[in-house]
């Protein structure tokens, strides 16, 4: 192994006996070796520090620590301390790679300087426990490819999963690494990014392969709820776009539009007017603004406007009624669903 790779792995895992050993398997596979694998076990309860050593024996690329459970922010950045390599790539234990992933980041890495975080496709196994709503999230997240795609929606979810992230060392190392802060930690460091001047890409190819299951941390801890996805998507739209103290119109006063003012009031931010095309909703008072037809919404000046419509076509028909207003996106709209 080389005393410095290039590539260096973070690969936290508790509990991950029945999985682990085919992620690092994929791992090792790849067709650029110049990488070394920090294993971190967060305090497992099962065998899976055995497997990892096990490894770890076989191939000295593989380094293993262990910790007791300290949650996957402390257990990245010991992962982070310890790591040597110039690039650092996100592995979860129960997801896979194919084998061309690092070359292929690797090479949009090295293109632009610029490129602080380079994604990659990713496709649900087993696929036959795979959702409608697991596809469209698939479909839509793979569609994204350029720096321009990504940012634009930036504030709708993270569009560049965790385990297919590689970036530069020195970048984390400027940004202080990954933090907890009641919300996904990886969402977090994406944002950061983007507010420093960061540029990403994406390889178009599917280089992860994602396991759905119910019992994901995604799924089962508060820190990625939807409420804790509204805080930090408020935390940051008041640090950057919204930074001048605009007034906000949210266009939709369903559910999704109602809980995210709720959120931008209870931050502080300005809330002017909601937007609706429910004529039973249209001139009632909501959260003590009133509810305006797109029409009147389009007439107002100086104010931001967030498009929070989830459901069907809403945030591509709003984005089209914006844009040909001739409102620019990610300065004077932006989409957060």
């Amino acid at each position: 192994m080389s005393p410095r790779p290039l590539i260096s792995v973070l690969f936290p895992v508790r509990n991950g006996e029945a999985v682990a050993r085919k992620a690092l398997d994929s791992i090792v596979r790849q067709t650029f070796a110049d990488f070394e694998v920090v294993a971190v076990d967060d305090g497992s309860t099962d065998r899976t520090m055995e497997v990892l050593q096990s490894l770890a024996a076989e191939d000295p690329r593989v380094r293993v620590f262990n910790t007791e459970p300290k949650g996957i922010v402390a257990a990245l950045e010991l992962a982070r301390s310890q790591a040597r390599g110039r690039y650092l790539a996100r592995m979860d234990a129960d997801d896979g790679a194919f084998a061309n992933r690092f070359q292929m980041q690797l090479d949009v890495m090295r293109s632009d300087r610029r490129i602080v975080l380079c994604g990659g496709g990713v496709a649900y196994f087993p696929r036959e426990k795979v959702r409608d709503g697991a596809l469209r999230y698939e479909s839509w997240i793979n569609g994204l490819v350029s720096h321009e795609d990504l940012v634009r929606d930036l504030f709708v979810e993270c569009p560049i999963p965790h385990p297919s992230f590689m970036m530069r060392a020195d970048v984390l190392d400027l940004l202080g690494g990954y933090r907890a802060m009641g919300w996904p930690e990886d969402y977090d460091l994406v944002l950061r990014m983007w507010e420093g001047g960061g540029r990403f890409e994406k390889v178009p190819d599917v280089l992860i392969r994602w396991r759905e299951s119910e019992d994901r941390l995604s799924r089962t801890h508060e820190d990625y709820s939807p409420a804790a996805f509204r805080r930090c998507k408020v935390h940051f739209l008041l640090r950057t776009l919204l930074r001048g103290g605009q007034r906000v119109v949210v266009w939709g006063a369903g559910p999704v539009g109602k809980a995210f003012a709720r959120e931008l009031s209870a931050q502080g931010g300005i809330l002017a007017a909601f937007v609706d095309l429910d004529p039973r909703k249209v001139g009632q008072r909501v959260q003590g603004v009133r509810v305006l037809t797109p029409e009147q919404a389009l007439s107002l000046k100086g104010v931001f406007s967030v498009s929070a419509v989830a459901k069907g076509n809403g945030r591509e028909e709003i984005r089209r009624a914006l844009t040909e207003a001739g409102r620019i996106e990610m300065e004077e709209f932006v989409a957060v669903a």
